[in-house]
């Protein structure tokens, strides 16, 4: 693309997200960096209305890396509640404790550093660097790659993800003013969030419209490869994990395995599950039965 249509998509998208942000809490000016850090954990997979009283709970009671790092693993895998993969809460707190023991209590804002804690991938590492520090850094989910693929390729879907093509594509949209260019990074999110969707695209209200290549080419059908869509959660080892999850989090004691049984009649799937929990570290099994880490 042309610099000078990638300067006009960046421009008129920056300016529509000034009026149009949701206010959303870790958005504020006030926010410290772990509060950031922890809105990207949340939201990874997650929408964003299950995510907001989560992430405020969570922000009061542990304000710090430090005021987290001081619990037991447990007391977050709790507190995680039914957010859903719930290893994101173990990694989230063995993160919180390499930020103590590693940056003084602090969250680095070197993006190595950042990709050096645990559960940080590169999209986390890149949003917490633009979002919190506002360091000129590409960052793309699924709504920006989304956005990208219709008013830059001309295509209805973007396809299977692909980090080096997709950081490529938004590094060469993204604006060479760091402020602009972290407004940039947020903005189409936003848009593929709430205008730019995935099954009713709002194309009049877009104020990209007149320069999205997808919308110019007739809003031709996507023929191209597509990601490998999820298996149901009805009847699956996720809703029998979810389950079991459930009675470690509500006991403050070990469950043993004939308390478990009544949770699921199929054993040999309840036992499967249960199997891929201690093995992931979110549960424990000693002699007296099962219950959350507590180091």
């Amino acid at each position: 693309m042309p610099r000078a249509d990638a300067q006009t998509i960046a421009a008129s998208l920056v300016a529509w997200f000034a009026d149009a942000a949701r206010p959303l809490p870790w958005r504020a000016a006030d926010v410290s960096p772990w509060a950031v850090l922890v809105s990207e954990f949340m939201l990874q997979q997650t929408q964003v209305a299950r995510v907001v009283p989560r992430w405020e709970a969570w922000i009061r009671r542990w304000p710090t890396p430090s005021a987290l790092a001081a619990e037991p693993p447990s007391e977050a895998v709790r507190a995680w509640d039914r957010l859903g993969y719930p290893r994101r809460a173990l990694w989230l707190h063995r993160a919180a404790v390499e930020i103590v023991e590693r940056h003084g209590g602090e969250v680095p804002a070197d993006l190595d550093a950042l990709l050096a804690l645990q559960g940080v991938g590169p999209y986390t590492a890149r949003a917490v660097a633009a979002f919190a520090f506002g360091a000129r850094h590409p960052v793309v989910d699924t709504n920006t790659r989304r956005v990208i693929a219709r008013a830059v390729a001309g295509q209805g879907e973007p396809g299977p993800p692909s980090t080096a093509r997709d950081l490529g594509a938004m590094a060469a949209l993204l604006p060479h003013d760091d402020v602009e260019a972290r407004a940039f990074n947020a903005a189409a999110m936003e848009l593929g969030a709430t205008v730019c969707t995935a099954r009713t695209p709002q194309c009049d209200d877009c104020p990209i419209a007149g320069a999205c290549a997808w919308r110019a080419a007739g809003y031709p059908p996507y023929d191209g490869a597509r990601k490998a869509t999820q298996a149901r959660f009805e009847g699956s080892d996720r809703q029998v994990r979810g389950l079991v999850m459930r009675e470690l989090r509500g006991a403050h004691r070990p469950v043993m395995r004939a308390e478990l049984a009544a949770l699921w009649a199929d054993a040999a799937q309840l036992d499967r599950a249960v199997a891929g929990l201690v093995a992931d570290g979110l549960a424990v099994s000693d002699g007296e039965g099962f219950h959350l880490p507590e180091a």
